[in-house]
């Protein structure tokens, strides 16, 4: 069997896009990796790939949950695994595309199959969050000491992922992970890519790609989140809350779109911070080597 491309990076390095350029060189199909993209009605403020690339290499993976609905990293791995079985079946390539740090972590140290989702145990701890972050955050500090060093107090989601695994099995999420038994049975093909870039670099492919998601209609997709009695809080993602106090009437939309810009900017400082504290079988700075170098090179190893 070919060696099964996973490309991952910080937001707005542009991974999508190279995908799309190896996929048409491989006959490949791409499978999202991304834990916000897998919801519908959001395709804009989550930088789903636009219709265009969609018809251009199909997609698996992408938009096809609900916003009332969720998926563990297990589920999840579950899913990676059955859409890779069914691309190769037909004779095609799959290539994973993403930037979501624990489903990587998952792909190459699986998942501690007594780690469950509890819908319940999990709203009961956002509305925790909600009311005192730095309680939680105390809380995590005490039951698992070996992991609040990688858990900043305004990450939400994984501050609140850590105490529900412990609420749930009865064991610290670092000592899940130490567990880990249940792995992709593709887990000997994976070929890792990272893609990377300096911080000045970066910062410019954000802004543009702000500017873009205004210009295609984030607010409309807010808006119509609202109509549907959507929480913004339940999906807590950069972009929907500030978009949301500015048709509140609550800031301009020059100040929604600084505070988007800076969160977005932190979250993919915090995510190149992960990155790089692991390894990959090739890393490419995309300042110093075009997508297609990149595509050749990446050719040559299949």
């Amino acid at each position: 069997m070919n060696k099964i491309f996973s490309i991952f990076g910080p937001t707005g390095i542009g991974k999508s896009s190279l995908s799309i350029k190896l996929a048409k060189k491989i006959n490949g199909e791409i499978i999202g990796v991304d834990s916000r993209q897998i919801y519908n009605g959001i395709s804009i403020g989550t930088a789903q790939p636009s219709q265009k690339q969609l018809d251009e290499i199909p997609h698996h993976l992408i938009g096809f949950k609900s916003l009332s609905e969720t998926v563990s990293s297990g589920e999840y791995l579950q899913l990676i695994d059955s859409k890779i079985e069914d691309i190769l079946s037909r004779g095609k390539s799959p290539i994973l595309c993403g930037g979501t740090g624990l489903y990587f972590k998952s792909l190459i140290e699986g998942i501690f199959e007594g780690s469950h989702t509890n819908i319940q145990i999990r709203k009961k701890l956002e509305s925790d969050y909600e009311n005192d972050k730095l309680k939680l955050y105390q809380k995590l500090k005490k039951i698992d000491p070996k992991y609040i060093d990688k858990v900043h107090i305004n990450n939400k989601k994984r501050l609140v992922r850590a105490l529900e695994v412990f609420e749930t099995t009865g064991i610290p999420i670092s000592k899940n992970f130490s567990l880990s038994s249940k792995k992709s049975k593709y887990v000997d093909e994976y070929f890792f890519i990272y893609l990377k870039a300096d911080n000045s670099f970066l910062h410019q492919r954000i802004e543009q790609r702000l500017t873009e998601m205004i210009d295609l209609g984030m607010i409309k997709e807010v808006e119509n989140i609202i109509s549907k009695g959507i929480s913004i809080s339940h999906i807590d993602y950069i972009g929907f809350r500030e978009v949301k106090e500015f048709l509140e009437n609550k800031i301009s939309i020059e100040e929604a779109v600084e505070k988007i810009f800076i969160r977005t900017r932190q979250y993919a400082k915090r995510q190149n911070k992960w990155f790089n504290s692991n390894k990959y079988d090739m890393s490419f700075n995309i300042e110093k080597i075009s997508s297609n170098d990149i595509v050749d090179k990446l050719i040559q190893i299949n």
